[in-house]
Order: structure tokens, then C-alpha cells, then sequence
């Protein structure tokens, strides 16, 4: 009986890991990438940047992944709203968890963040104030468009390692890691079709 029930248990177990795997397989050949955690210098390189702007207010991560920048963001800077957006349903749940796992130690934090199963091409962007990505060419080629038409004058876009094609950036940070990862800043001037800062 406890063999069997041995068995059981580690055949379900299989048969989750499997399932969880396949899905961020199947996601990250939708999007184009998989979800991939940004590293600990890059962490405190972007959460230095913010911290540099006049106000956090509200920020969006697009493409939140596994949640360790947003939650490193959270730790580190202040902000009035951090909202992660994640289609990738493993990731997303690891995200939520995390969540919770660090509001029982930190109730302060309480509603502060949230993570939210999206499309980041179709997301309103109107109230941010920052926007972090940390994604691939093609996807911030696609955020362009989206960016132009919904982002609010002033609102700053904070990307990892990929340039916004067409807009200058207001500052390059080089971090000091293996890759010599560059934070591209921008800065936003009006709604579409405005010149870029």
C-alpha cells in the first residue's frame, strides 16, 4: 500500500514538472523568448534609475517573467503601484507566490504590487510612469507603436539590453557585468507621433 501510494505521488509529480514545462515551452515559443531573470547587477542598475527620477508613481514591468526585477524593484524604490504583466502562466504563478511569500514578511507592501496575466501589445499603458522591459528586439519593435500612442508626456521607459527603435535615449547606463548590459532610458515627450527625448 505504501509503495503504490509512493508511486502515485511521484507520477503526479512527474506528470506536473512535465505539464509546467511544456507550458513555458509552448509560451516562450508564442512570445518569441522565454522568461529569463535579469541579473543581480542589472537588478540594482535599474532600481538605481528609478530611484534617480523625480517620482516612481506607477510602475508597469512588461514582460514581468518570473518577477524578479518588479520585486526587486519593490525592495529597493518607492512607488505608489508596480504591476507586472505575464502571459506565461508558470512563470506568472512562481511570480504570485512570491508575492505572497514576501507580503507575509512585509504587510506594509500589501496592494502596492500585483502580477497580471496580459498581453503587454494591448495593455493600456496611460497611467504609467515607468515602464520596465527587458524582452527582444522584435518585441520592443511592437511596443513602439504602443508606447507612441499610450504613454503619457514624461513617462520614462527603462529597458534592458534592447534599444526602443527610433527614439533616443535620454541615457545609456553600461552595468559592469560579463556582458556589458546597457539600460537604455527614454523619456516621453507627447502622445503619437512626438519626438522622443
Amino acid at each position: 500500500m505504501m509503495i503504490s501510494l509512493y508511486n502515485a505521488i511521484s507520477l503526479l509529480f512527474v506528470v506536473v514538472v512535465l505539464l509546467a514545462v511544456l507550458s513555458i515551452v509552448y509560451a516562450s515559443w508564442r512570445n518569441g523568448i522565454s522568461p529569463m531573470p535579469s541579473s543581480a547587477i542589472v537588478r540594482y542598475a535599474v532600481s538605481n534609475e528609478i530611484n534617480r527620477l523625480e517620482k516612481g508613481g506607477i510602475i508597469v514591468e512588461a514582460g514581468s517573467g518570473w518577477g524578479t526585477l518588479a520585486l526587486h524593484v519593490l525592495r529597493h524604490c518607492s512607488c505608489q503601484k508596480l504591476i507586472g504583466i505575464e502571459n506565461s502562466p508558470v512563470p506568472l504563478w512562481v511570480s504570485r507566490l512570491s508575492v505572497r511569500l514576501l507580503l507575509s514578511r512585509k504587510s506594509a507592501l500589501r496592494g502596492i504590487i500585483t502580477f497580471n496575466r496580459g498581453d503587454i501589445y494591448t495593455y493600456s499603458y496611460e497611467r504609467a510612469d515607468v515602464v520596465l522591459c527587458y524582452l527582444y528586439p522584435g518585441a520592443m519593435e511592437r511596443l513602439n507603436l504602443a508606447f507612441n500612442e499610450r504613454l503619457k508626456p514624461g513617462a520614462r521607459v527603462i529597458s534592458v539590453c534592447f534599444a526602443l527603435p527610433g527614439w533616443r535615449p535620454e541615457r545609456i547606463i553600461t552595468c559592469n557585468d560579463l556582458y556589458r548590459t546597457k539600460i537604455y532610458v527614454y523619456r516621453t515627450v507627447g502622445y503619437s507621433g512626438n519626438i522622443h527625448s
